[in-house]
């Protein structure tokens, strides 16, 4: 189930970006009628997950089609001793302002060789992001002069939150998703112009990165990616969606955000800078890389032991592997992601109590599914978001696909997909 995030909207005064309550209030009734459908589970091996506070019918397992391991590396034996390792090695905790560990240094060094980039690591995605954004409203990264700064309608929330607080130091605007005709008129119009967006979103689909590329050489706009992900699953040393389909040399005006979970398989998050100025200048003025605690010794040597693996025949073979289960579930399933090479789709439905019931119809059948609704989508909009990985068999994508025709005619009476 999803739960409840600050819907916002830009180019409005203080205090219009969202409404927390709001969005609670709005969201409640679906998350009761969730969790009374025991929608609820926890990990254990593999793709299988144990379901906790189910009643008595029913399975006690499931297959996980939630979680966003898209190479299956989260529990791979080179990852975890990477962990172990850096653990046994040293154990300590502390603000990374004047002191910290080799293996953080050792990180990212081997992560800024790998993607051709300056590599900073944050031990979270969010802080990444936070620590990123008054430095981009401030225009420190754009020549002194403040920019516009244009959020995609679907940035992700660990984007969409710092809104107000990019808002306290210059203009915000938000933008139709994907609307580069849109942009491209605000690039006509103000002098400098930065935008914010995901490289692949984490309801399905993907930005226009050559498109983007072609305003950014026409009017030097400033690109914010956050590619989390994409990571891994694209490029020779995974280094992500966005970042293959730049050049070698990164250049100053642009910055991609990305998750060393999620298709990386450990822990934290990473910024990739462009310029050595721009590198001291995050070094010195990110607040949470200045005064927050670094990614944890575990999740240092995971991310290391991660490192070795995209540096791999390996890697290769498993984007291989995701790609035939990706295509596999496209010939049986129709969505509007169908034919693309990412591993997110969703199954749209609409009614919030059919997503909801279709969903525990699944999870009936054996199959863990996450339901979307208000406010991560609009009233009315609910669907149900499937996770494809690498480590899926071939036989549980092919059930699921039949399970989901059948609980989606079940539960409104018409065959999907829904007209």
């Amino acid at each position: 189930m999803q739960r409840p995030i600050v819907a916002s909207d830009g180019g409005c005064p203080a205090g219009h970006f969202g409404s927390t309550a709001h969005a609670i209030r709005e969201s409640e009734p679906y998350l009761d009628t969730s969790d009374a459908a025991a929608l609820v589970g926890r990990s254990t091996t593999g793709r299988a997950i144990a379901l906790g506070n189910r009643p008595l019918e029913g399975p006690r397992q499931a297959i996980d089609f939630v979680r966003c391991s898209y190479l299956g590396l989260d529990n791979h034996p080179v990852i975890v001793a990477g962990a172990i390792k850096a653990l046994q090695s040293m154990h300590w905790s502390c603000a990374r302002t004047e002191l910290n560990s080799d293996l953080l240094g050792e990180l990212e060094e081997t992560l800024s060789e790998m993607f051709c980039a300056r590599v900073l690591a944050f031990s979270s995605g969010m802080l990444a992001n936070l620590g990123a954004m008054p430095i981009l409203a401030s225009g420190q990264l754009t020549g002194g002069t403040k920019p516009v700064v244009a959020f995609d309608r679907l940035a992700h929330i660990s984007l969409a939150y710092h809104k107000p607080m990019v808002a306290d130091q210059t203009k915000v605007k938000t933008i139709d998703h994907n609307d580069i005709d849109a942009l491209e008129r605000l690039c006509h119009e103000n002098p400098v112009v930065a935008y914010v967006c995901d490289g692949v979103y984490s309801m399905g689909g993907y930005s226009p990165i050559k498109e983007l590329r072609q305003l950014q050489e026409r009017y030097g706009l400033f690109l914010y990616i956050d590619d989390a992900h994409g990571m891994s699953i694209f490029g020779h040393q995974g280094e992500g969606f966005a970042r293959s389909q730049f050049p070698k040399v990164l250049g100053e005006r642009t910055i991609i955000s990305a998750s060393l979970a999620k298709g990386f398989g450990a822990s934290g998050g990473v910024l990739m800078l462009g310029t050595a100025d721009d590198e001291a200048l995050f070094r010195r003025s990110s607040i949470p890389y200045t005064f927050s605690v670094a990614p944890n010794l575990a999740a240092v040597g995971a991310a290391l032991g991660s490192c070795e693996i995209h540096r791999s025949a390996e890697l290769a073979q498993r984007q291989a592997r995701l790609a035939q289960r990706i295509g596999l579930f496209d010939s049986r399933i129709a969505t509007t992601e169908q034919g693309n090479p990412f591993p997110i789709r969703l199954i749209s439905i609409g009614s919030e109590a059919n997503a909801i019931a279709i969903a525990r119809g699944l999870l009936d059948c054996g199959f863990y599914t996450l339901v979307t609704f208000f406010p991560t989508s609009g009233k009315g909009k609910a669907g149900i978001r499937v996770c494809i990985t690498a480590e899926h068999e071939i036989h549980d994508i092919e059930r699921l696909c039949g399970c989901i025709l059948e609980r989606v005619a079940e539960a409104t009476g018409k065959p999907y997909p829904l007209r």
